[in-house]
């Protein structure tokens, strides 16, 4: 029985048209490397400061395009399904995109999880899972890679893969 549902955001309830490849190249730039993918792992074994510089150009280019966001139909269909039911959003994007996005398309959920809580998908999950105080497999877990999917299954979610 589903008693609670997580959603991703990025891909899974909107779309943000940003240029990662430009975005990418800064982040070598700040961090001095020639390789950012996967981008998670690299950012996460910088120092505090590298970390901050890279949040604060991942923030600028997220900021950019709120504006042009977009919803995902499918997502926000499921958004709706499941209105009435505990929420919560794990998501790569930062808290200052996150609270223009919600508030521009009037979402609302009882806890919220960015990259400046964790960058890993997996905990990012285990940490909404208690904040909703529910049991891992009576949460549904709602994203669009298969990255996610793993990540259900790492933490006993259900999940649901949209398009």
């Amino acid at each position: 029985m589903i008693e609670a549902i997580v959603f991703d955001l990025d891909g899974t309830l909107v779309r943000f048209p940003i240029d990662y490849e430009t975005l990418f190249e800064e982040f070598r730039r700040i961090m001095g490397v020639c390789e950012v993918h996967p981008v998670v792992e690299v950012v996460s074994r910088t120092d505090g400061k590298t970390r901050e510089l890279v949040f604060n150009a991942w923030d600028r280019a997220e900021l950019a395009v709120a504006s042009n966001t977009v919803v995902n139909e499918e997502g926000m269909k499921t958004y709706i399904e499941f209105f009435e039911k505990p929420k919560a959003l794990v998501t790569l994007q930062g808290k200052k995109v996150v609270e223009v996005v919600l508030k521009q398309f009037g979402m609302e959920f009882d806890t919220i999880v960015t990259r400046e809580d964790t960058l890993f998908r997996t905990e990012q999950l285990k940490i909404a899972i208690a904040q909703l105080d529910v049991e891992a497999g009576n949460v549904l877990f709602v994203g669009d890679t298969e990255g996610d999917a793993a990540a259900a299954g790492k933490t006993g979610c259900k999940f649901l893969k949209v398009k």
